[in-house]
């Protein structure tokens, strides 16, 4: 195999990780669609290591390096739809069906496939605000009132934040956001269990994804990167139990007891 066709393979290999791992996928998911690709374009040499915000891929023989390749993949949302069209493309090319030029031309239609648009996020952080406070106990109403809230959140977040703070700042001001709209609606006699209000209200921000794959990659043994990750789904508990708990405290102390 030539040097310079064993190199596309392997970015080709490279970018598909790439792209998986920026869009929440698991460790060992990572690793084994690298390598499947890599070993579908002949090379059998490759050899991958994969961090929660890095990859490492070398391949060669054991007296020449023929490619190193440090990708640095910094934390960010879970993106499904990505990780789902990885994978089909990398059944593909284990089939057959795609040469390198085709498949990177594939990944980069991938890796630039846009979100879902603002209005079905802003629709379904409501739709799931609305269910969740209804499975924790509330009532119709309950719900209703969380509908509500969830949709002033991704408002908040998809047209007025844009992205310009942190994740830290977002999930604060995000839970004291909605938990502050619940109290005002409480207050204003619409509404009859502000917990599973609240509750319901912030579900769209915790970090499920995230946990889950965190556990996952501990369970594979891939105890840093797992480390990493629910780490990282921790802080944004706290910062929307923080944000929640502000608005209580002063709600309490400036306008009285809402419980």
């Amino acid at each position: 195999m030539e040097k310079q066709d064993k190199r596309e393979a392997l970015d080709v290999a490279s970018l598909a990780g790439d792209i998986l791992l920026a869009s929440g996928a698991e460790i060992f998911r990572v690793e084994e669609t690298i390598f499947r690709i890599a070993k579908a374009y002949g090379v059998e040499s490759s050899d991958a290591f994969v961090l929660s915000s890095g990859i490492f891929l070398t391949a060669g023989s054991e007296t020449e390096k023929d490619f190193a390749s440090v990708r640095h993949i910094p934390l960010s949302a879970a993106r499904l739809d990505r990780v789902t069209a990885v994978n089909q493309l990398s059944r593909e090319i284990v089939e057959g069906q795609h040469t390198p030029a085709q498949a990177r031309e594939r990944l980069l239609e991938i890796q630039n496939m846009p979100p879902k648009p603002k209005l079905h996020q802003i629709l379904a952080s409501g739709i799931g605000s609305g269910c969740f406070c209804f499975l924790f106990g509330g009532d119709p109403i309950d719900s209703l009132v969380a509908f509500a809230a969830g949709i002033v959140l991704y408002l908040y977040l998809l047209l007025l934040v844009r992205g310009r703070l942190s994740k830290i700042a977002s999930n604060i001001s995000g839970g004291a956001l909605v938990t502050l709209f619940s109290i005002v609606l409480y207050q204003c006699g619409i509404g009859h269990h502000l917990g599973e209000m609240i509750i319901g209200s912030i579900i769209p921000l915790v970090p499920g994804v995230a946990f889950t794959t965190a556990i996952r990659d501990i369970a594979d043994e891939d105890y840093i990167a797992g480390a990493v990750r629910m780490l990282d789904a921790l802080l944004v508990t706290f910062c929307i139990a923080m944000g929640v708990g502000l608005v209580m405290m002063a709600w309490h102390h400036l306008g009285g007891p809402v419980l």
